[in-house]
């Protein structure tokens, strides 16, 4: 019996894209601008790893990944300050990373979307490819973030 592929929609599509789009950038010798074009043209069309994208919200994928791959120099410190001692965030798995990286993207810039959706909407990403010692380490380091960067956001 074929498993049922997941339907993902909307802004939880593109991010679920996106993290998808910023793994791939980081094993595969290519452009954001290519992996972006590839997932639009095609992968939006299609089922991956299990999920099919109906809807997705295509310029909030497009803004995330070229987002990460514009702003990395500044995305990894941040991330890098919530890590304890003995963890690197080259440790860490390249799908938590891909996960970190696109959710302090979205809280580091101005946006409507309050801090609590896009910390849950990550952790729901988390659990379909982490393991749950992973989705609390990337629960942890999201709150630990949001602190950081959305003080007020958190205050309301």
């Amino acid at each position: 019996m074929k498993k049922k592929d997941i339907i993902v929609k909307g802004r939880l599509a593109a991010r679920l894209a996106a993290v998808q789009a910023l793994y791939q950038l980081e094993h595969e010798p290519t452009t954001p601008q290519k992996v972006v074009q590839e997932f639009v043209m095609h992968r939006f069309s299609e089922s991956v790893d299990g999920a099919r994208f109906e809807s997705p919200d295509k310029t909030l994928f497009q803004d995330i990944v070229m987002g990460v791959m514009e702003r990395l120099a500044d995305l990894d410190p941040m991330i890098a300050s919530t890590l304890t001692d003995e963890w690197r965030l080259e440790r860490i798995e390249s799908v938590v990373r891909a996960i970190l990286r696109a959710a302090v993207f979205e809280l580091s810039r101005d946006t409507s979307v309050p801090t609590p959706v896009v910390i849950n909407e990550y952790i729901e990403i988390a659990k379909a490819f982490c393991s749950s010692a992973e989705v609390s380490f990337v629960n942890g380091s999201l709150d630990a973030l949001a602190k950081l960067l959305r003080v007020e956001d958190l205050q309301e």
